[in-house]
């Protein structure tokens, strides 16, 4: 069975290229970011089967994507930097790596350094 979903995300990410407007592409999170908020005082945490709310009253608020099997929410990159700078550290704590190469990641990090994670090949 075709996940529609895929179909979407291809179109999001080639909507990015075209526009080269990266904003709406997703960072992906731990459900467990939220539980902080949960019956907090000031706090609103609403959803549907797909999508969710959080807010703080006289505040802030964010939009997210409820992945089909819950264990993770999606959001926009031009959402979460709409987060408050006390917000950040506790969200990037629960950031989710989806099958992103270690060495590539450190690599984007520290420009100009060398890795060595094998030797170098052509890809047969």
């Amino acid at each position: 069975m075709f996940d529609e979903s895929i179909l979407i995300y291809r179109n999001l990410v080639r909507r990015a290229f075209t526009n080269n407007d990266f904003s709406n592409l997703q960072i992906h999170f731990e459900v467990a970011v939220l539980d902080r908020y949960r019956g907090l005082a000031g706090f609103s945490l609403i959803r549907t089967d797909t999508v969710g709310r959080l807010r703080k009253q006289g505040g802030w608020s964010i939009d997210f994507g409820i992945d089909q099997e819950e264990p993770l929410i999606h959001i926009s990159q031009v959402d979460v930097a709409k987060l408050p700078k006390e917000e950040r550290d506790h969200w990037a704590a629960h950031a989710v790596n989806l099958h992103s190469s270690k060495m590539f990641l450190q690599m984007r990090m520290a420009p100009g350094s060398c890795f060595d994670d094998g030797e170098v090949r052509n890809w047969d």
